[in-house]
């Protein structure tokens, strides 16, 4: 299910449920997911009180337990994504909201299917670099996260 509580341009429900099932398959990801996108506001109490952060984020994943999954006709667990942040991230790189929308889909999925960039040394990084260009989509999440390389030109003092 998908429920798109702010607008975004070129984006519908029926499109992004499309491209959720492709990236569902391309991840594999067996069970479906549900997804919201709504404002930076609602992710930033979701954030506060599952993970005690209190600030917006650009995208949250929430997975099913397994026990849960026959109570929810299995379902994998859902994403919540900021369209606040995706309009600001997508102006910033030069892309459409709609894309931006569909790289945190992906970055979700993902999570629910049991990557964690944070702990995985790069796994999740490769394979999302690798669906994000079967899916053809930009930069990825965790790429253009990563701390610049060694070679990057560094500012001297003013």
């Amino acid at each position: 299910m998908v429920i798109l509580r702010k607008r975004i341009a070129g984006l519908g429900t029926s499109t992004l449920s499309r491209f959720v099932l492709r990236a569902r398959r391309a991840v594999p990801l067996r069970d479906p997911v549900n997804v919201l996108v709504t404002s930076s506001t609602e992710l930033r109490v979701l954030n506060r009180r599952f993970r005690g952060a209190d600030k917006p984020t650009d995208v949250l994943s929430f997975p099913s337990p397994p026990a849960d999954r026959d109570k929810m006709k299995n379902v994998a667990g859902e994403v919540a994504i900021s369209a606040d942040i995706a309009r600001k991230n997508a102006t910033r790189l030069g892309h459409s909201v709609a894309d931006e929308v569909k790289i945190l889909v992906l970055h979700g999925i993902l999570h629910l299917a049991g990557y964690d960039h944070e702990h995985d040394n790069g796994e999740m990084a490769r394979k999302e670099i690798s669906l994000r260009q079967q899916l053809r989509l930009e930069a990825g999440l965790i790429e253009r996260t990563r701390p610049r390389d060694h070679h990057a030109r560094k500012r001297k003092p003013a």
